[in-house]
């Protein structure tokens, strides 16, 4: 099956008009919002993303991870939550050099460069050894990925047999009236907030295309399993807002 009919978000672009590839585009517009980037999710979130990380967490902490990976990491927000489990060591990677730095001087503000390091890689080819992880943690992430199902072996490959997975991704409510009121906020209000504070002007439009778009559920739960995961469970959080995902290995 074509990664285009498991995953319809593959072929929503930051810029339709770039003849970059997605994963160019995704990194050249993060690396465009780093500045604004955590104001504007605390914001648009109304803080309560704070809380989907902390469950997210809760759900690694069951294998007591010493040495715990997350992708996608951006300005690091979930690596620095993951600090409260003593772990040995977390490592976070992204492909946006700008978010990276960010993240660098929130760690440095909490010192924490002895537990947390932060790297330039690609989820399609993580620079690690084979089962190199205890857990493995990606926020608002995979979305973006330029070809998901490859990110996901690389994520299943070095991760231990035992280790757990935990995915926070947006997700569509579907109960009524959630569903129409996110729908509004998330077409109209959170690119206009987003331009305005941002001044970038397709990266809040990008969000709300790509959520739609993103195999959400059970199918996500099985593309999961296909990529070597076992027992993915989705959990829906704040009305089906977001979902988080967890897998074994």
């Amino acid at each position: 099956m074509s990664e285009d009919r498991t995953n319809p978000a593959a072929q929503v672009l930051p810029d339709a008009q770039s003849a970059l590839n997605k994963k160019a585009q995704v990194a050249d517009m993060f690396n465009n919002i780093a500045g604004n980037y955590d104001f504007l999710n605390h914001f648009l979130s109304l803080g309560i993303d704070k809380g989907w990380r902390r469950k997210a967490i809760a759900e690694v902490a069951k294998v007591q991870p010493k040495a715990i990976l997350d992708v996608a990491t951006g300005t690091a927000d979930l690596a620095i939550a993951a600090a409260k489990l003593n772990p040995q060591h977390i490592t976070g990677v992204d492909i946006a050099a700008q978010m990276l730095e960010v993240g660098r001087k929130k760690i440095a503000e909490r010192d924490m460069n002895n537990l947390i390091t932060l790297q330039l890689g690609d989820s399609e080819n993580l620079g690690f050894e084979t089962n190199s992880f205890d857990a493995i943690t990606c926020a608002y992430g995979v979305r973006n990925f330029e070809h998901l199902e490859a990110g996901l072996k690389e994520m299943a490959r070095v991760m231990r047999p035992g280790g757990k997975l935990a995915i926070l991704e947006f997700s569509k409510p579907q109960s009524f009236p959630v569903k129409q009121l996110y729908g509004f906020y998330f077409r109209f209000i959170l690119p206009t907030l987003g331009r305005l504070v941002s001044k970038h002007s397709t990266a809040y439009t990008y969000l709300p295309e790509s959520v739609m778009a993103f195999p959400q559920g059970k199918v996500f739960c099985q593309t999961l399993e296909r990529c070597g995961f076992k027992d993915a469970k989705a959990r829906p959080l704040t009305l089906g807002i977001t979902t988080l995902y967890t897998a074994t290995k």
